[in-house]
C-alpha cells in the first residue's frame, strides 16, 4: 500500500508516494489555478506513470492521502472569499475596523487605513449583552437576529460570522443565534466565535471568526470537488488536510475551522523538515523553502518549530495556533524591475504558474529569477523537470536584456544582480526569524528545499555565516513529504485569567481537565494510536498587554509545587525572549491551551543507500561563478553516499538544481542527500573589518 502526500503550490503541484519499504517516489505537475483539483489529478497520473500504474490502480493501492492546499490562502491574499455578514453585540459594530488602534507602519502618517474583509453596512448589532464574567446583562432578542438575517439575506450574504461580547465566557447567546440562522439562511456558512476561538481579546476573536467565514465556502467547495473526483477515480480511504499548526485533520474538521488551513502548504514543509532533522541527527534547523512564488522561512529549535497565535496574513489577524513561518515574495517566478531611481528590485510580484517566467514559453515577457538563473548557465534548458519541459533561453535573454537597459548594466551583470538582490532579501528574511529574536543563525543548519532553494542556499548561507547546508534528495517536494509526517491534532484554548499564585492550582487543573476531555472525545473511541497531550499557558506580567507562550511539557499537574514550576517556567521563557526577567513579580495567567495529538502510523524510513566511490560528473556546462567557467555537472539522483565534490559544481535532478560555489565542499549522505560545508572565514573577516 502507498501513502501519498500532495502540496498545491503557486506554480507546481507536488506529489510524493511512500511504499511499505520506505521507497519514496515523487512527481510534479503544473498547478491549475482555476481548478487546483485538476492539477492534482494530473500529478497523480504522472506519479502513476513513474510507478507503472494507472490512476485507478494507484488509488486502489493507496491507504491514505494527506493534502496541503493554498485555496484558503489564495482566497485571503486575493480577496476572493465569500460575501460575509457579521452579527455582533449592539454598539460594537466597529471592532473589526478599529483593529487595535495600531498601524503597520506607525511613523507613516499618510498610510491608508486597512480595508476590512467585511464592510460596515454588513456588520449588524444584535440586542444582547453578556458581562465580563459571562452573566447575562441583556437577554438575546430572537426577533433582532431574525431581522438581521433577513437584511443579510437581501444583500446576498454567503457566510455569517457571529461574535458577541464576552461570548468566550458563556456560549448561550451565540449557540442560540446559530440555530436561528440555520433556519433563516439555509446554505450559508456559519462561523461562531465561541467555536472558532473561545478566548479573550475582541479584535483577535472577531478577526479570526471573520477569516473563518471568509475562506470557508471556497475551501468547502474545493474539498468537496476534490473528494468527489478522488472517489470517482477509485479512492476509498482517508483524505486528511494539513493544518497551519503542523497537524492534520479530516475534511469535516477542516471545514469547521477553515481558517486553520490558511498556512496549510508551508506547514507541510516544516513537518518535513522536522523529519529530515531526525534523520540526520540535527535538532536545530533554519528551514529555507524557496518555490516558484515565495520563500517560507522558519526556525526549528530542539526538534520543534515555534508556534504562534499572533499571525497576520495579507494584513488580517488570525489568532489560531500556527507554525511561526516568515513568508517573502521571493521565488523563481519573482519579477525583476528597475524603479525611477535606477534601483533594481526583485519581487514581491510574481509571474505565477501562467504565464510564468519568460523562459517557460507561455507568453511571459517579464524577467524573473528563473530567467536570470538560465542566463547565468545554472539551469539546463533541455533537462528542466527531467526533460519534460524545454526552457526558452532566447526568451529569457530578451527579458533580462529589457531590465539591463533600464538598469544600465550588461546582460550578465543584470542577471547576476537579480540573483544577488533576491539572495539579500532572503538573508534578511532569515534574520527576521533569528537575529531579531535573539537567536544566532550561525549555530543552525540551513535545510534547503523547494524547487529553487538549491540555486540560492549557498549564497544566502555565506551572507549569514552559516557553515552547513543540507539539501534532501526530495528537496523539490519536501512540503508534500511533510504532509505524511503530521499527526491528527486538535487545539483547544480557554481563557482563565488568574494570578499565578499557589491557590490557582485547583482552577488550572479543572480548566485543563475540561479541555482534555473534549479533545479525547473528538479523537473517538475507534482510534488505536497513541494520544499525547501538550499543555501550555499564555502568561504576562500585570502591566504588559501581550502574552508569551509558556510550554508545560514535563510538568505534572498534580505536583504540589505546580504553581511554583509555572512561575519558574514563565520567568525563564521571559529571559530567553527579552534578555531579562523579574522573578520577584508574580505573573498573570490569561489563557490555558491543550494540543490533543493522535499519532498516525509512522512511515518506514527512507532506506540507506550503499556507499560508493568517487563522484564523476556527467558533463560540463558554461556557468557564471564570479566569472565564466566550465562547471562540472553531477547527477544528483545517482550519487553514491560518501562521495565528495569540491565547488564550483552543479548538481541537478529531475526536479531541482543545486549550486556549490568556490570554497564549498559537498558530501553525499547515507540517504543520497547533499551535506554542503562552507568556509565562512572570509565573511567573518569582512564583518570584523566593518
Amino acid at each position: 500500500m502507498y501513502t501519498i502526500g500532495t502540496d498545491v503550490g503557486g506554480t507546481f503541484t507536488d506529489l510524493v508516494a511512500v511504499d511499505e519499504s520506505g521507497t519514496v517516489t515523487f512527481a510534479k505537475a503544473a498547478t491549475t489555478p482555476d481548478d487546483p483539483s485538476q492539477g492534482l489529478l494530473d500529478g497523480l497520473a504522472a506519479l502513476g506513470r513513474m510507478l507503472g500504474l494507472d490512476v485507478q490502480l494507484l488509488l486502489a493501492r493507496t491507504g491514505r492521502i494527506v493534502h496541503g492546499t493554498t485555496v484558503a490562502t489564495n482566497a485571503l491574499l486575493e480577496r476572493r472569499g465569500a460575501k460575509v455578514g457579521i452579527l455582533t453585540t449592539a454598539g460594537h459594530r466597529d471592532v473589526l475596523a478599529m483593529r487595535e488602534g495600531l498601524k503597520e507602519d506607525r511613523y507613516n502618517i499618510r498610510i491608508a487605513p486597512p480595508e476590512p474583509l467585511v464592510p460596515r453596512y454588513l456588520t449588524l448589532g444584535i440586542e444582547e449583552r453578556l458581562r465580563y464574567d459571562g452573566r447575562v446583562e441583556i437577554p438575546l432578542n430572537p426577533a433582532s437576529v431574525r431581522e438581521a438575517a433577513r437584511r443579510l439575506g437581501e444583500e446576498g450574504v454567503e457566510a455569517v460570522a457571529v461574535c458577541y461580547l464576552h461570548a468566550y465566557r458563556n456560549t448561550r447567546h451565540e449557540l442560540a443565534t446559530k440555530e436561528l440562522l440555520e433556519a433563516a439562511l439555509p446554505g450559508a456558512y456559519l462561523s461562531i466565535s465561541s467555536e472558532v476561538l473561545p478566548q479573550i481579546k475582541e479584535y483577535e476573536r472577531i478577526s479570526t471568526t471573520v477569516v473563518n467565514a471568509y475562506v470557508g465556502l471556497a475551501l468547502a467547495g474545493y474539498l468537496a470537488k476534490l473528494e468527489q473526483r478522488l472517489r470517482e477515480a477509485g479512492f476509498r480511504n482517508d483524505i486528511l488536510v494539513m493544518q497551519s499548526h503542523g497537524g492534520v485533520a479530516s475534511i469535516p474538521d477542516s471545514l469547521r475551522l477553515a481558517a486553520g488551513s490558511v498556512l496549510s502548504g508551508p506547514a507541510g514543509g516544516i513537518a518535513g523538515a522536522r523529519s529530515c532533522g531526525r534523520l540526520i541527527g540535527e535538532d536545530d534547523l533554519i528551514t529555507f523553502d524557496m518555490g516558484g512564488t515565495s520563500t517560507d522561512i522558519a526556525l526549528v529549535e530542539a526538534g520543534e518549530p515555534q508556534l504562534s497565535s499572533d499571525k497576520t496574513v495579507a494584513g488580517v489577524r488570525i489568532a489560531l495556533p500556527s507554525i511561526d513561518i516568515h513568508t517573502l515574495g521571493a521565488g523563481g517566478g519573482s519579477i525583476a524591475r528597475v524603479d525611477v531611481g535606477g534601483i533594481l528590485h526583485v519581487g514581491p510580484q510574481s509571474a505565477g504558474a501562467f504565464p510564468g517566467p519568460a523562459c517557460y514559453g507561455h507568453g511571459g515577457k517579464t524577467a524573473t529569477v528563473t530567467d536570470a538563473n538560465l542566463v547565468l548557465g545554472y539551469l539546463d534548458p533541455e533537462n528542466f523537470l527531467g526533460g519534460r519541459v524545454r526552457l526558452d533561453t532566447d526568451a529569457a535573454v530578451k527579458a533580462v536584456e529589457t531590465v539591463a537597459r533600464q538598469f544600465g548594466g550588461s546582460l550578465v551583470e543584470t542577471a547576476d544582480g537579480i540573483c544577488r538582490v533576491v539572495n539579500t532579501n532572503m538573508a534578511e528574511g532569515i534574520s527576521v526569524v533569528s537575529v531579531r529574536r535573539g537567536v544566532d543563525p550561525r549555530r543552525f543548519t540551513l535545510l534547503a528545499f523547494g524547487g529553487a532553494a538549491g540555486l540560492h542556499a549557498a549564497s544566502v548561507a555565506r551572507m549569514l555565516e552559516i557553515d552547513r547546508i543540507v539539501v534532501p534528495r526530495m528537496a523539490a517536494v519536501l512540503s508534500a513529504c511533510g504532509m505524511l509526517a503530521g499527526d491528527l491534532r486538535w487545539e483547544y484554548v480557554r481563557t482563565c485569567i488568574t494570578s499565578a499564585e499557589d491557590g490557582a492550582a485547583g482552577r488550572l487543573r479543572d480548566v485543563f481537565a475540561a479541555m482534555e476531555k473534549d479533545g479525547i472525545a473528538r479523537v473517538g473511541g475507534g482510534f488505536t494510536g497513541t494520544i499525547t497531550l501538550r499543555r501550555s499557558l499564555d502568561m504576562r506580567l500585570g502591566e504588559q498587554i501581550f502574552e508569551i507562550a509558556v510550554p508545560l511539557d514535563g510538568v505534572d499537574l498534580e505536583d504540589p509545587q505546580l504553581m511554583a514550576k509555572v512561575r519558574e517556567r514563565f520567568h525563564r521563557r521571559h529571559e530567553e525572549l527579552y534578555s531579562y526577567s523579574s522573578p520577584q513579580r508574580e505573573p498573570l495567567i490569561v489563557n490555558a491551551r491543550v494540543a490533543v495529538v493522535g499519532a498516525l502510523p509512522s512511515l518506514p524510513r527512507e532506506p540507506v543507500l550503499p556507499r560508493g566511490g568517487t563522484a564523476r560528473p556527467k558533463c560540463e556546462r558554461r556557468a557564471y561563478f564570479s566569472g565564466w567557467i566550465h562547471a562540472p555537472v553531477y547527477d544528483f539522483d545517482h550519487l553514491a553516499p560518501g562521495a565528495r565534490v569540491a565547488g564550483p559544481a552543479i548538481f541537478e535532478s529531475a526536479t531541482t538544481t543545486v549550486l556549490v560555489g568556490d570554497g564549498e565542499q559537498a558530501e553525499v549522505t547515507p540517504h543520497g542527500w547533499l551535506n554542503i560545508r562552507i568556509d565562512t572565514s572570509a565573511a567573518q573577516d569582512r564583518n570584523r573589518a566593518k
